[in-house]
């Protein structure tokens, strides 16, 4: 028998559950996914971080604990952020050798060394006035932080760090931080480059979660333009000139034509940073009843990696591997 009319039945590979995995183009796996953690100093220390729930502030004791139930789970990678107790104005806890994070990646690296350890390397959370470096006649110093970071670099590397992720905004920092790498005898541990990085307001709950709101002022002159598309690839462009490896576009999910236009144009891994915003947002929503929240996040994280990501940073890392086991 054919058919009456002539026209495509797309619907013959939708027709059960089992015929839609079998031609899904896109999947999640836990592969894919980097937990992101907050680091405080003390002791029995696990606070939960009122504008993301779900997501604890936990001292070091705590931390072997967070890192055999994220590995239980299949979650292979977290992104280290440290939260000092004391701060300064040149952020000088953030190069420290017994920093938050240099102490916490030395325990993960000790207690459960398959665990690759991301190490944030910028200087918000360490300095005074909440900004990402040294301050100058009121705004930040370019080539005065790049120092630094350079510095907080080697000693998270030091530390034990797998990766680097800078996520200052600085011009320039990828090649001082590749050179000062290199320079200190480091030349294989690779650069996870924050290329990408708006001046959005998708932020807010993680500065309650590293306690880095600016003190001043707000951080437009070195993060990007939301409004800019061409901007994203120049950016991009001179991290990968610098010596990039990855290349992080942050936020992700009012950012994928942004995530596609990257993975286009360049020739290395793309991670998309699912940010605190973007979780809080789900989360407030499904609290409330208006969503069926596993649906949503995962459609939403299933449209990263459809857009072009190769990884995901999400806070939403732990119901994911809940959810896919299932």
């Amino acid at each position: 028998m054919t058919d009456k009319y002539d026209f495509k039945r797309h619907r013959r590979l939708r027709s059960s559950a089992a015929m839609r995995s079998m031609v899904r183009e896109t999947q999640l796996q836990m592969d894919d996914f980097i937990y992101p953690i907050f680091v405080v100093e003390g002791n029995d220390i696990k606070k939960e971080v009122p504008s993301m729930p779900g997501v604890f502030q936990v001292s070091l004791d705590y931390v072997k604990a967070e890192m055999e139930e994220l590995q239980s789970l299949g979650i292979k990678a977290v992104m280290v952020f440290g939260v000092p107790a004391e701060k300064d104005e040149q952020g000088t806890g953030a190069f420290a050798d017994t920093g938050i994070v240099q102490e916490a990646t030395r325990l993960i690296k000790r207690e459960v060394p398959r665990m690759l350890v991301v190490a944030d390397t910028c200087l918000c959370e360490y300095t005074s006035h909440g900004h990402c470096g040294v301050i100058h006649n009121h705004d930040v110093d370019n080539d005065a932080s790049l120092e630094l970071l350079a510095k907080t670099a080697v000693s998270q590397v030091e530390a034990g760090a797998d990766i680097i992720a800078p996520s200052n905004m600085m011009d320039g920092f990828v090649t001082v931080i590749r050179h000062a790498l290199d320079g200190a005898g480091y030349p294989n541990v690779p650069i996870m480059s924050y290329a990408v990085k708006y001046a959005s307001a998708f932020y807010g709950p993680f500065r309650d979660a590293a306690d880095s709101t600016p003190q001043f002022g707000d951080r437009k002159t070195y993060q990007m333009d939301p409004s800019n598309r061409l901007e994203a690839i120049r950016e991009a462009e001179s991290d990968m000139e610098e010596g990039a490896d990855f290349l992080i576009v942050k936020p992700a999910m009012s950012y994928l034509d942004i995530v596609r236009d990257v993975k286009n144009n360049f020739n290395a891994p793309v991670v998309a940073y699912n940010v605190s915003g973007e979780y809080s947002m789900v989360k407030a929503a499904a609290q409330n009843g208006w969503i069926n929240e596993k649906e949503l996040v995962l459609e939403k994280l299933t449209a990263m990696k459809r857009a072009g990501a190769d990884l995901i940073i999400s806070y939403f890392a732990k119901d994911v591997a809940k959810w896919l086991g299932e």
